[in-house]
């Protein structure tokens, strides 16, 4: 069968505003969390002098969202010069992990920080210092006594594991770009992975090389216990570029998720369009429970 999530009929959800410096040029890829009723969403912004810093905005029904004036998380070390990027949010124990791309001259590294209100962070710092790294996002909970986290070595996703959440060992490709396939350049992980009876459930992107790399999202299945293990992936992508402003803008032709929640039956996945807005698309967990089942 092949899935195809739906757009909502308000996109794009946020936008640039011009009068707020940091947010007038770009808005787009975002974290999001429900919790207590409530939407919180992250999301990456740049204005005139293109540093990324992460804005704020809120929501009762994960489509209106109300957005504060000012950044919640800006560049502060020598790491993060050009700005914090692409944030993936992961509650444990009551406490929200970010994860997120520090971008300096020194190149990109991974980076987290932590909060229980999303506007008081602690800084954890670049937790991968030795490569240059990106698209990282943290399993739910421990995973045989270890913490699990996916990351990306060009052009393959990988995981880590880490009895701190600091120091992190034993990285390990679990897939990679497939010859003749939509994904065929490089992938990395979406969001933060569900999880089900069946497996983890892992949203991500692949990049198709066109003569401009297109990117689109998928499905993975991974195995409970042994989450290098993949059970099932994606033949066809499940969302691509489509309209104008998908299509046109600060970076073309991408599609980019760093959010997945559940609510009312189905998965809100969230995600950064050419760029340029944010925006909403929805699926059925009926519909993916189907996908999974079938052999």
């Amino acid at each position: 069968m092949h899935m195809k999530l739906q757009r909502c009929i308000l996109n794009p959800l946020l936008s640039p505003v011009p009068q707020h410096h940091w947010e007038s040029k770009y808005v787009f890829n975002c974290a999001v969390v429900k919790k207590n009723g409530l939407f919180h969403m992250l999301y990456r912004a740049q204005g005139e002098d293109m540093v990324s810093r992460i804005g704020y905005a809120v929501s009762t029904d994960g489509i209106r969202f109300n957005r504060l004036e000012k950044p919640v998380f800006t560049p502060k070390s020598p790491w993060e010069l050009y700005g914090v990027e692409d944030p993936r949010i992961t509650e444990i124990d009551g406490k929200f992990y970010m994860m997120y791309t520090a971008y300096s001259p020194m190149g990109v590294r991974i980076s987290m920080a932590s909060t229980t209100d999303f506007i008081r962070w602690e800084r954890h710092g670049v937790i991968i210092p030795d490569i240059d790294n990106k698209d990282a996002a943290l399993f739910p909970e421990k995973i045989n006594g270890r913490y699990v986290m996916f990351h990306r070595i060009e052009p393959d996703m990988y995981l880590a594991f880490s009895d701190d959440l600091i120091h992190w060992d034993n990285f390990v490709s679990i897939a990679g770009p497939r010859e003749g396939y939509w994904d065929n350049l490089k992938i990395g992980v979406g969001a933060p992975p569900i999880k089900l009876d069946e497996g983890w459930l892992v949203l991500y992107h692949g990049v198709e090389n066109t003569p401009r790399p297109t990117y689109r999202l998928g499905f993975m299945l991974l195995d409970l216990n042994d989450p290098s293990k993949v059970l099932k992936r994606s033949e066809e992508p499940i969302f691509e570029p489509e309209e104008e402003w998908e299509i046109f803008g600060g970076v073309p032709n991408v599609v980019f998720s760093d959010a997945m929640v559940e609510h009312e039956g189905n998965y809100y996945i969230y995600y950064g369009a050419a760029d340029n807005h944010i925006a909403l698309a929805t699926i059925s967990k009926e519909e993916v429970e189907k996908w999974l089942k079938e052999r």
